[in-house]
C-alpha cells in the first residue's frame, strides 16, 4: 500500500481532533479527502506527512513507519499543504533550486526546468515569489511537491485562488500524474472531486464516516427521486393514486419530483398510472442526488 493509515488519532487538550480512523491508498489511486471545516482533514495529512505526531496510532508510507522512519517517508512524499509556505523574498528558479539541494537530486538543474514546464510557471520563473498572484504562489507550492519525483502527493486545497483555466490546467496535471503516483487530495469543491477522483474519504468531527467509490456514494441514499415531465399541467389530486411516491413535489408547471424507496417499481407504476389517466410523459429520469448532496446529509 502506498499509504496505510490504523487507529489515528490526535487529541489537542479537551478536543479530539482525529478519532481512531483507518484507511489505505494503492498506487495510481487519486482520493479526495472531504469534510466540513475543523473536521480533522489537515490534521490527518499533517500527521502523514510526518509534520504532526499522532496521538495514537501508525501511518506508513510506501511500507515505511512514518514515526519511526520519517527520512525515509519524506524522500517519497511530496506535501502541498493549505497554508502554502513560501520564501517570498526568493525567486522562483532560486526557491526550486534551494528545494532541489535538500533532496540532493542529482541532475537539479534539468528537473527544475521539467517541473516548471509543468506547472506553467515559465513566464514568471524569473519573478520573485512575494510578486507573484495567489494563483502563481500555488504552482510554486505544487512545483516544490513534485520536484523529488515523489510517490505520493499529499495536496491541501491545491486550486485554491486559482482562476477557472488554471483550475483545469492543475486539475489535468494532477490526473495525470495520477496515474503513476497515489494522490491524495483535499478540497471543498465537489466539481474537482467528481473530475479527479476515483474514491473519496469524507470525514466529520474527527471521524470517518464514508469511504467508497464516488457512485456508489451517490446511490447511499435509500429514498431515491423521479423527475417526470407532462405535455401538459397535471392536477395534484392524481398523484395520490400511486401508492409507490412517499411525495410528489412540484417543480414548475409541467415538471414533477416523485420520491420513493423503490425507484424502479414506482417507475413501472408511472407508466400504468399515466396510460390510464390519459397523460403524456414526456420525459422519465432518475434524479441521482449529487456528491454534494451525500456530503450534506453524512456531514450536518
Amino acid at each position: 500500500m502506498s499509504i496505510s493509515v490504523t487507529s489515528l488519532t490526535k487529541i489537542f487538550g479537551t478536543q479530539r481532533a482525529v478519532d481512531n480512523i483507518s484507511f489505505e491508498l494503492k498506487k495510481g489511486e487519486i482520493v479526495g479527502f472531504l469534510g466540513p471545516n475543523g473536521a480533522g482533514k489537515s490534521t490527518t495529512m499533517k500527521m502523514i506527512t510526518g509534520y504532526l505526531p499522532p496521538t495514537s496510532g501508525t501511518a506508513a508510507v510506501c511500507g515505511f513507519d512514518v514515526q519511526l522512519q520519517p527520512m525515509e517517508v519524506r524522500k517519497r512524499v511530496g506535501y502541498l499543504p493549505e497554508s502554502n509556505p513560501l520564501y517570498y523574498d526568493m525567486y522562483v528558479r532560486e526557491y526550486l533550486g534551494f528545494t532541489a539541494g535538500i533532496h540532493k537530486l542529482d541532475k537539479p538543474t534539468a528537473r527544475i526546468n521539467e517541473i516548471i514546464g509543468l506547472t506553467g510557471l515559465g513566464k514568471e520563473s524569473h519573478k520573485k515569489i512575494g510578486t507573484l498572484s495567489k494563483g502563481y504562489k500555488q504552482r510554486v507550492g505544487l512545483a516544490q511537491a513534485m520536484l523529488h519525483n515523489p510517490d505520493v502527493l499529499i495536496l491541501d486545497e491545491p486550486t485554491s485562488g486559482l482562476d477557472p483555466n488554471q483550475i483545469i490546467e492543475i486539475r489535468d496535471l494532477i490526473k495525470h500524474i495520477g496515474s503513476e503516483k497515489t494522490v491524495l487530495l483535499s478540497t471543498h469543491i465537489m466539481q474537482e472531486v467528481q473530475a479527479m477522483c476515483s474514491r473519496v474519504i469524507i470525514i466529520s468531527s474527527g471521524k470517518i464516516v464514508a469511504d467508497d467509490e464516488i457512485g456508489k456514494l451517490q446511490q447511499l441514499n435509500t429514498t431515491a427521486a423521479l423527475l417526470v415531465s407532462f405535455e401538459t399541467t397535471v392536477p395534484q389530486a392524481l398523484f395520490s393514486q400511486l401508492t409507490k411516491t412517499t411525495k410528489a413535489e412540484k417543480l414548475d408547471e409541467l415538471q414533477w419530483r416523485l420520491y420513493s424507496e423503490t425507484p424502479e417499481e414506482l417507475r413501472k407504476e408511472v407508466m400504468q398510472w399515466a396510460i390510464k389517466n390519459d397523460l403524456s410523459i414526456r420525459s422519465l429520469h432518475t434524479d441521482a442526488q449529487s456528491l454534494e448532496d451525500v456530503f450534506r446529509v453524512l456531514t450536518k
